[in-house]
């Protein structure tokens, strides 16, 4: 049996019935059409129904066939949202289990003894060498000693914070509002800490260069791409005058890059592409893509960080998950990753598009001073409007949770120590199919007024 047909014939059986084209309680074509439509054997066929049937996405009748399971009502017990505008993690209705299982079973045949034993601190060097390729897509280009495989982007994080740096600085600076698992993990170290405000226009450079001139600012953490939570992206313009802030005052970047994969716009390249002298650490997630639960990132850490980097991680955990770096290796090498990709992207393209356009529709004279929503060229999954100070954001996400609508706030974005804007609510279309958008989104503006 052909593995790849097998899985080929699998996906495309349930995204078939995910999109409602074999409709819940409907028979699917026998196994003789199936056989014909994808030109392999009864054998191949049987196999796939088989897993889906164990997946109870199908069940069979003797002597009738296989029909789409009817999806259960919910009870009130475990009432499941209308509406979950606050997720950031992928759609599970898209996660690759099967693909991503074969690719574990794999790894295991092929590796053996070797993925239940200690690692490296730098990784599996055959994943090393594959991401080295795939980098070289996103124009990171670097050497296999740059690259460290570590356990999620949170832990390059921690590591980079708790680390001393060569400049011999001591204070992070943060874009606000920003990525609040970062946050709580500084304040909590008691790391110092400083914020910079950044908006729908991007950053003010006059502050930036006094922060950097003022402030012995040690790194600074930014999302160029896609920022949490506003969604906005920075230009070229303004990604290479960070650099040229942070070289003029000996302060290293570390650049986010956790939503890469779906960039649409092929010349955004990253900060990185740009520095020369080695100012720039860059980190990649795979969570965000493929399932939350691999955790894997990646850091390209400068030659001047690479021992004490290495030191660090190998304190902290020794190495992380080999099995998932030896499945995460077969999976980019196959060409499974790059299928996934085309597919995850395809549909938050769709999906980003919908909101954007429900946005747009929803914003009229009767309620544009109620609400502000900047629409942005470089769209995101995520983005957010800003409500007018008069109306309590806090009231209008409780409203709304009441009627199985969730969104969030920002205020868990800010430090501490920085004034927080709390007029913001953050609209998350990760896990909303796109034709429930606009009913969700024109819920939302109804709240509003």
């Amino acid at each position: 049996m052909s593995m790849y047909k097998y899985l080929t014939l699998l996906n495309e059986i349930e995204t078939k019935i995910k999109s409602g084209i074999y409709k819940q309680g409907e028979k699917i074509p026998s196994i003789r059409s199936l056989s014909e439509i994808y030109n392999c054997n009864k054998s191949t066929v049987i196999s796939a129904l088989n897993e889906l049937e164990r997946k109870h996405v199908i069940y069979s009748l003797p002597k009738s066939g296989y029909y789409v399971v009817t999806t259960k009502n919910v009870s009130d017990h475990g009432k499941v949202p209308k509406f979950n505008f606050s997720s950031s993690a992928p759609d599970p209705a898209v996660f690759p289990y099967l693909d991503f299982q074969h690719c574990i079973n794999q790894a295991i045949d092929i590796y053996k003894n070797d993925l239940f034993i200690y690692g490296t601190p730098k990784g599996l060097p055959s994943l090393v060498d594959v991401i080295q390729k795939q980098l070289a897509n996103y124009q990171v280009f670097t050497s296999k000693e740059n690259i460290f495989i570590t356990s999620g982007v949170q832990q390059a994080l921690s590591i980079l914070a708790a680390l001393p740096f060569p400049n011999n600085k001591q204070t992070i600076l943060l874009e606000q509002p920003g990525y609040h698992l970062f946050i709580e993990a500084l304040q909590t170290m008691q790391i110092p800490v400083i914020g910079i405000r950044r908006t729908s226009e991007g950053i003010n450079f006059t502050e930036l260069e006094r922060l950097f001139q003022e402030e012995n600012i040690k790194f600074f953490y930014t999302m160029p791409r896609y920022h949490n939570p506003l969604g906005t992206s920075y230009s070229q313009k303004e990604k290479y005058e960070i650099l040229k802030l942070a070289q003029k005052y000996d302060v290293f970047i570390v650049e986010d890059d956790y939503l890469v994969d779906f960039e649409q716009n092929s010349k955004a390249d990253p900060i990185y592409s740009y520095d020369n002298s080695k100012n720039v650490i860059y980190l990649k997630s795979y969570s965000k893509i493929i399932f939350p639960g691999l955790r894997i990132g990646i850091a390209v850490i400068p030659d001047s960080l690479i021992n004490v980097f290495s030191s660090y991680k190998r304190i902290l955990d020794v190495d992380s998950s080999m099995l998932s770096q030896a499945a995460l290796e077969i999976y980019i090498n196959s060409g499974m990753f790059e299928k996934h990709k085309e597919k995850m992207n395809a549909a938050y393209y769709l999906r980003s598009k919908c909101l954007t356009t429900a946005l747009k529709n929803n914003l009229n004279q009767s309620n544009q001073n109620l609400f502000k929503y900047t629409p942005v060229k470089n769209i995101c999954v995520h983005t957010y409007v800003e409500l007018d100070k008069r109306i309590s954001c806090e009231k209008v996400i409780n409203r709304l949770r009441r009627k199985s609508i969730l969104v969030d706030g920002v205020n868990n974005n800010y430090l501490k120590s920085f004034p927080i804007n709390d007029s913001i609510i953050k609209i998350n279309v990760s896990n909303v199919d796109e034709e429930h958008i606009e009913e969700g989104v024109s819920q939302i503006v109804k709240e509003i007024y």
